[in-house]
């Protein structure tokens, strides 16, 4: 193939620019000024006009109608907005200090700080406003942005070195406290600044009152309330309250029930009388104040204070006897409203209208339910100045006993007296929470007041707090499986914690790993390995039969050791030496061979290590080279090499059986480290000679080597005009010259001149240069359109195309990986290895195309096209062939393409 040059076009390569842009917009940026606290308030205190005017004054900005800090918002960072924002909602409050815009749409008001509770406090120096980019107002399409420097600082706010040094230590003091709680006052106590209180304060005013700290000024700050919620002791609530949260009326009496028979009729209620016989009517008649009703026919009747039984027979026996062929049947109508009192401990104490069939519940309902600090248990109801009943709630809330839910009467009084003695009961029962108790009561009422233990309760181990006689506080231990221990009594303030029993087996074996039924085993004195794994019937496919880890604990210190075992050996040989004898704790791993050990094994390694200690080192060995699984194993006792070789998953099949390398590290004198080479004959120790199999120690590695010149099948392809195409293994050192022997030789069509070698490490090589070559180019195109578009030069544009369009078929270039051969040289060589043969490696290829007549002339030449071949013709002659070159050519730069790929130029 000939090729003629472009003169034109031929400088294109050498078009390299270095380009250094100095456009630096340079204006002072400072940070504005924080504020003070007295700053804020004065503010405050002016009209919305003035703190207008001096917000337009110091931003030099005028405002159309929007809020003045808008601006200052967006020159700041992100928590500048949100501090920003706060104090806008803070100024534009009410009288009151309320938001007149709620921060959450669907609370009335936000969350506030109450005792105790969490809070995360972000704090940093403040960013500096950022200059802007404005369009001047008026300005023409197109007029470019002006930049609007910041304020400068004032004096005052300029840091000093060793002032900016301490509010950097504090801001590192109070971030490392995170997260911070509030005292029991709801106070914050921040380290070395007085207790603040927070109580009653939402996050935004919460906020505003640390920034208006002195301290604080060049700082801005963030306060997030963490809605935590309290576990074990803290978060125990008081037993039964909770009954009275949802709304009074869930709990209204229902009124169309059927009056009971010892209802005490009264002033106001109306009964209901049926007459038929002789007479067929309804009468609707209502006791009146003096306890007495009108009957049409038989006059006035008391009825008041008695039970409506007694007034049913008495007015159906008087219908009877003085209305002759009547008869009349007696029903209650609607009863009577009564007022009574609920006093006490309530949410809402007062007087209460309720229904006559009102009980004590009803009344507690309606006045809201009884506050945390009231007795459920000695609710007192008086009449008359006398307790006519006392009631406890835990009999409802816990049995469902309504039998003291009494019914009252006008005038009673219901009173409820503080909280008596009470008990914490935490931990594992059924119902942890803070139970009223009625006087001293034994610790088994108690516990059964929390619903009773839970299965995994440790009932011997229960500990119980208090405060004794000497003001102290004390723990007294209590087994409730003991007489003595049920009948312990509890004082008031008691807290009583029942733990969870331990979660170690105390006796059992646990088989997990590639087990199709992982799980614990019922452990015994004579149990074995094969009793756990009868057959491999109870593995999974590819289990590694050849290494089982036991992980063992050993009295009285639970040191961990691992003892390995050869479950193939074991199954075969059952109570052999092979099949160990287990402990209780003991855990077995069984290995998958397709996957990796490092994960089970590296818990193990990680709980020795920490078992090391001087004058006991860790006991870890390693294997490495050629075996399946190389890497740790813990160090077992009386561990061999061939115990090692087997924890590593034997040995690979390139593996070395003759010998190996034991590096063992032993310390001289507690001074220094020695290492030792120790050749093992690796085929007597896997043979079992005691001698070749020699004991481990702590640090050992052994090295297994590789068989001499092992390495992976190497082939190469071969395509094209041969007799015998195909891919062929080649050996080691193999040349192109013997492997086309083997493949029969070249067919008569063969083109030798033509052949094609392909090398996968030339590609390789090749193509890390092309993409060298891509990325300079690119920025070589990159430098050169800044460079022109800041000189404003002409046909900058069109410069720019031609190099993307050069970039983007440089990127589209694949390497091809050729090496150019003399394919007949080869052939014609006597013995392989001469100068002209060719070693293979594994992945080339080679394509022997069939003959060629044609030669092809393109680039600057008047006709680019193909010519027969013809013997004697020169480079000349086919250019004149192709109507000669054009003016445009280059003809000191033609250049010749041979078929083999070599260039002559």
């Amino acid at each position: 193939m000939l090729v003629v040059r472009s003169g034109v076009i031929r400088h294109w390569v050498c078009l390299r620019l270095l380009l250094v842009i100095g456009l630096v917009f340079t204006a002072p940026l400072a940070r504005a000024q924080m504020p003070s606290g007295e700053q804020l308030l004065m503010l405050q205190d002016l009209s919305s006009e003035q703190r207008s005017a001096i917000l337009d004054r110091v931003m030099g900005n005028q405002r159309s109608g929007s809020d003045s800090s808008s601006s200052a918002v967006e020159r700041s960072g992100t928590q500048s907005k949100r501090i920003d924002s706060r104090r806008r909602a803070a100024r534009d409050g009410d009288e009151t200090g309320e938001l007149t815009q709620p921060l959450d749409p669907r609370l009335q008001r936000p969350p506030t700080f109450k005792a105790e509770d969490w809070l995360l406090i972000e704090i940093g120096f403040a960013s500096p406003p950022k200059p802007e980019l404005i369009v001047p107002a008026g300005a023409p399409a197109g007029t470019p942005p002006v930049v609007v420097p910041s304020l400068e600082p004032d004096k005052d706010d300029v840091l000093k070195e060793d002032e900016k040094k301490r509010l950097e230590e504090l801001v590192q003091l109070i971030r490392s406290r995170n997260p911070y709680q509030l005292d029991r006052l709801g106070a914050l106590q921040l380290p070395g600044y007085p207790a603040i209180p927070l109580a009653g304060l939402n996050e935004e005013q919460a906020t505003l009152r640390l920034m208006a700290e002195p301290s604080f000024r060049r700082l801005e700050l963030n306060i997030t309330r963490l809605p935590l919620s309290r576990l074990g002791l803290a978060g125990l609530k008081p037993f039964g309250y909770d009954l009275f949260d949802e709304d009074p009326s869930i709990f209204a009496p229902v009124t169309d029930v059927p009056v009971p028979s010892d209802y005490i009729v009264g002033s106001g209620d109306q009964l209901t009388i049926q007459l038929y016989g002789s007479q067929n009517r309804n009468l609707r008649l209502t006791v009146e104040r003096d306890g007495r009703i009108s009957f049409p026919e038989l006059g006035p009747i008391m009825v008041g204070g008695r039970r409506f039984e007694s007034v049913r027979a008495d007015i159906e026996s008087r219908v009877q006897e003085q209305m002759i062929g009547v008869r009349a049947a007696v029903s209650m109508g609607d009863t009577r409203t009564i007022r009574v009192f609920v006093l006490g401990e309530v949410k809402y104490p007062g007087s209460y209208a309720i229904s006559g069939l009102g009980t004590v519940t009803t009344a507690l309902f309606a006045s809201g339910g009884i506050k945390s600090i009231g007795s459920l248990r000695d609710i007192q109801v008086k009449r008359g100045g006398t307790i006519v009943r006392r009631i406890d709630l835990y009999d409802l809330l816990l049995r469902g006993d309504t039998s003291n839910d009494v019914k009252l009467q006008s005038g009673d009084v219901i009173f409820i007296p503080p909280v008596g003695p009470t008990v914490s009961v935490e931990g594992e029962v059924r119902r942890p929470a803070i139970y009223e108790l009625r006087g001293d009561a034994p610790i088994d009422d108690v516990v059964q007041l929390a619903g009773g233990l839970t299965p995994e309760a440790d009932g011997a181990r229960i500990a119980v707090s208090r405060i004794d006689e000497r003001r102290r506080r004390v723990v007294v231990d209590v087994d409730l499986g003991t007489p003595v221990g049920r009948t312990t009594m509890l004082r008031n303030g008691d807290v009583l914690r029942i733990d969870r029993v331990r979660p170690q087996l105390d006796s059992g074996v646990v088989l997990q790993g590639h087990v199709h039924s992982p799980g614990v085993v019922a452990w015994r004195s004579d149990l074995r390995l094969s009793d756990v794994i009868p057959s491999v019937d109870y593995l999974k496919p590819n289990a590694d039969l050849g290494y089982v880890l036991i992980r063992r604990e050993l009295p009285p210190d639970r040191r961990i050791v691992v003892v390995s075992a050869d479950l193939a050996r074991a199954l075969r040989e059952p109570g052999g030496e092979a099949d160990l004898r287990l402990s209780t704790r003991d855990q077995i791993t069984v290995f998958d061979l397709e996957s990796s050990r490092e994960r089970e094994i590296s818990r193990l390694l990680d709980e020795i290590r920490l078992q090391a200690r001087f004058g006991s080192p860790t006991s870890i060995v390693r294997i490495g080279g050629r075996v399946k699984l190389p890497g740790e194993y813990p160090l077992e006792m009386n561990m061999t090499v061939s115990d090692l070789v087997r924890a590593g998953g034997n040995l690979s099949d390139a593996a070395y059986g003759g010998k190996a390398e034991l590096a063992r590290y032993s310390v001289v004198d507690g001074e220094a480290r020695r290492t030792e080479l120790i050749e093992i004959d690796l085929a007597k120790a896997l043979a079992g000679d005691a001698e070749a199999d020699i004991a481990l120690r702590p640090f050992d590695y052994l090295s297994v080597k590789e068989i001499p010149e092992w390495t992976v099948q190497e082939e190469v392809v071969l395509k094209g005009e041969v007799r015998f195409p195909g891919t062929y293994p080649v050996k080691r050192g193999e040349t192109l010259r013997s492997l086309l022997a083997r493949a029969g030789g070249l067919t008569e069509l063969a083109f030798p001149e033509g052949a094609v070698f392909t090398r996968e490490e030339l590609r390789e090589r090749e193509q890390k240069q092309l993409d060298s070559l891509t990325q300079r180019l690119q920025t070589d195109i990159a430098t050169m359109s800044l460079a022109a578009a800041a000189a404003n030069q002409q046909g900058a544009a069109q410069a720019s195309n031609v190099g993307q369009s050069l970039l983007t078929q440089l990127k589209s270039a694949k390497a091809v990986g050729r090496l150019v051969i003399d394919l007949d040289r080869v052939v014609a060589s006597n013995a392989a290895g001469t100068a002209g043969d060719i070693v293979l490696r594994d992945g080339d290829q080679l394509l022997i195309p069939k003959r060629s007549q044609e030669v092809t002339v393109i680039g600057e030449v008047q006709n680019s096209t193909s010519h027969l071949f013809q013997p004697g013709l020169s480079r000349g002659d086919y250019v004149a062939l192709s109507g000669g070159t054009t003016r445009r050519a280059d003809d000191r730069r033609i250049y010749v393409v041979r078929a083999s790929g070599s260039v002559v130029s």
